[in-house]
């Protein structure tokens, strides 16, 4: 990872972590002192946030490790780990959430009406949270980071979750219902939950070696199209490190042609693969003879297998 790369990421968490632990100190301490257990609900959340920042520094670090002879990928793929658990911290503080409303929600002990400066803390989030939600998909984007991307869905989630939380002590003021307050909170660990799911499901793919953009493949055949002499590309595989693609792919030509004119089709295949795509790390092209048998290959994809509607 380039230097650059990482004091994005080092600069927008730091960021992210001073943001999220002011808004989760000031929401704790009202939700407790104005007995809102929406709004507790909502500084939890904000304190997950801060432990996912935390998280983010540390794998900072780790993915600048240069290769070594353990992993001579590297370390990127650190990332890919880090928002795994980052998720299964968002999941446990949603069930956490979950159970607090249900029992509140159960209780038949009657529950006063928080107090009015909930409404203004509330307010006071949603411009917050919204603010560091697009400045850190922003940088995620700017650095290729899948965890930066993922934080700012989560705080994009969290934005929705205030919303709710304002909503619902809109109704619990007017209604004078205290325990529309406890039903807000059951809503905000819905949210959370949901949004733990979706990043879980997302870190998948790079962990098992997948893509998210699948229509890299169809830019490597049409690559492929292009070079004279080059033809049935297969087995081909592509998979992210990072930001980075690592692809690879066996090629078709003529077997009477020389060991030195069938490098330089490699080598026209490859440049042509880059010119199509951006972020690609390493490209290696097997080029056999055409016309070859070819038994059942397990792994890998070719045209007839992409339009055959693999997913």
């Amino acid at each position: 990872m380039s230097h650059s790369r990482e004091q994005i990421i080092l600069h927008t968490s730091w960021i992210s972590a001073i943001g999220n632990a002011l808004l989760s100190v000031v929401k704790i301490v009202v939700g407790l002192w104005a007995g809102s257990l929406a709004v507790l609900g909502d500084g939890v959340d904000s304190a997950t946030d801060v432990a996912i920042s935390i998280v983010m520094l540390f794998t900072a670090r780790i993915i600048n490790r240069p290769p070594d002879r353990k992993y001579a990928y590297g370390y990127e793929k650190a990332e890919s780990i880090a928002t795994k658990i980052l998720s299964l911290v968002i999941f446990y503080a949603g069930v956490q959430m979950l159970v607090s409303s249900v029992r509140c929600i159960a209780s038949p002990e009657p529950r006063e009406l928080p107090g009015m400066i909930t409404i203004y803390v509330t307010v006071f989030s949603i411009a917050g949270k919204l603010a560091l939600a697009l400045y850190q998909y922003r940088q995620g984007k700017r650095a290729g980071s899948s965890m930066l991307k993922a934080n700012a869905v989560n705080m994009r989630g969290d934005v929705m979750i205030s919303a709710a939380v304002l909503a619902g002590l809109g109704f619990t003021f007017v209604l004078k219902m205290p325990i529309l307050d406890s039903v807000t909170g059951l809503v905000v660990s819905a949210f959370i939950l949901k949004s733990a799911v979706t990043i879980f499901l997302d870190s998948n793919i790079e962990l098992m070696d997948g893509v998210r953009d699948m229509s890299v493949y169809d830019k490597i055949f049409e690559a492929v199209a292009r070079v004279p002499g080059a033809s049935n590309p297969h087995r081909v595989r592509s998979r992210q490190i990072g930001n980075m693609y690592m692809i690879v792919l066996d090629v078709e030509a003529d077997g009477n042609i020389t060991l030195n004119e069938a490098h330089t089709i490699s080598d026209a295949v490859e440049k042509s693969i880059r010119q199509s795509m951006e972020n690609v790390y390493d490209i290696v092209v097997h080029v056999e003879p055409a016309g070859k048998h070819h038994d059942a290959e397990k792994f890998g994809l070719d045209e007839r297998t992409i339009n055959g509607g693999l997913d």
